[in-house]
């Protein structure tokens, strides 16, 4: 398979601007907007070449494209955020209850309710995950995915205690979301699909300007909203699924436009960071061997791609063309995990 992972630069905007045309909105980390993207490549390009002893390393994002070696084509994408909220505050509903008694009445009610916080301040965030629709298959999502887990391994030291991954939620055959019509709509004067664009395009400022900071009973929503709280968009069941096996679980915060669920973990338990093997090459020629995710190189030199593994205790063996996919030889040192 000759597809890498590799940090994107500013030559992969026309490639990622035609990837967003196609993901049917609701993707706030990857908005169909030239100036938008221009602006992630250039933060992330800053990112990927910043002394590791700069003391400022607190919100920075790193863009992953996935290439096509053979093509030169570029057909996916992802990212990640070292610590969300630093800079501007990250808006999240909590999913909480609140009973109550009565004496008199001898009854005792439990409200469900939503609270606007920013309790996930610090924490890192992999996200803008999207895979060109013609490559959705041979598991070349996975190792999207996972590449991203051993970049975190990599550079352990830059990121957070805590990991979240924010899922897109329930958008009607419309484009538009009944759970911000419910709420968000109501104050704000633009349906979802200007809301999104506007948070991609120019960020949540608005949010803190005009969201009611007061609890939101979800007996007030309408069915249709309240059934869309914490489940995501059926195209993404499956990341769902693979956040679960990585050790990321649902705990009730839910993203504030679309209501989908934000996932959670460790970052130390997260199971390909955990697993992650950092150990050096004995050989290049292997033929047959477990299969696996293997990466090499540091912030821009970044790559990771799949290929067969052989582990002993000297160090590991890989296929010849994992390694020249990687750039490495003998006694240079790769990080893998199991695929």
């Amino acid at each position: 398979m000759n597809f890498v992972v590799r940090a994107a630069t500013q030559a992969d905007l026309q490639p990622l601007y035609e990837m967003a045309k196609l993901t049917g909105g609701g993707f706030t980390n990857l908005p169909p907007d030239r100036n938008s993207l221009t602006t992630k490549l250039v933060r992330a390009e800053a990112a990927f070449v910043r002394d590791e002893a700069d003391p400022d390393l607190s919100d920075e994002l790193f863009v992953m494209v996935l290439e096509n070696t053979e093509t030169g084509e570029v057909r996916g994408t992802s990212q990640l955020f070292t610590q969300v909220g630093q800079n501007l505050p990250f808006y999240s509903y909590r999913l909480t209850t609140l009973t109550q008694h009565s004496t008199e009445l001898e009854r005792t009610v439990t409200a469900e309710m939503l609270v606007l916080t920013n309790d996930l301040g610090g924490c890192s965030e992999v996200g803008g995950l999207f895979l060109h629709p013609s490559e959705r298959a041979g598991g070349l999502g996975l190792l999207l995915a996972r590449s991203r887990y051993l970049f975190i391994a990599a550079h352990r030291e830059r990121f957070g205690d805590r990991v979240l991954a924010e899922l897109r939620g329930i958008i009607d055959d419309r484009g538009g979301s009944p759970f911000w019509d419910a709420i968000g709509g109501k104050f704000f004067g633009m349906n979802f699909q200007q809301a999104d664009e506007f948070n991609a395009v120019r960020g949540n400022q608005f949010i803190a300007d005009l969201m009611p900071k007061h609890p939101v009973y979800t007996a007030l929503l309408n069915e249709e909203a309240r059934s869309a709280i914490g489940l995501p968009h059926p195209s993404g069941r499956a990341a769902m699924r693979m956040l679960e096996n990585e050790n990321f679980s649902y705990d009730g915060y839910i993203d504030i436009f679309d209501g989908g669920p934000t996932m959670l973990a460790r970052t130390d338990n997260v199971a390909s960071i955990r697993n992650a093997a950092h150990v050096a090459v004995i050989d290049t020629a292997l033929e047959k061997g477990e299969k696996a995710l293997i990466a090499a190189g540091r912030l821009k030199n970044f790559r990771c791609c799949y290929g067969a593994r052989e582990l002993s205790e000297d160090g590991i063996a890989i296929d010849s063309q994992a390694a020249n996919l990687l750039g490495v030889g003998e006694g240079d040192k790769v990080w893998s995990i199991a695929r």
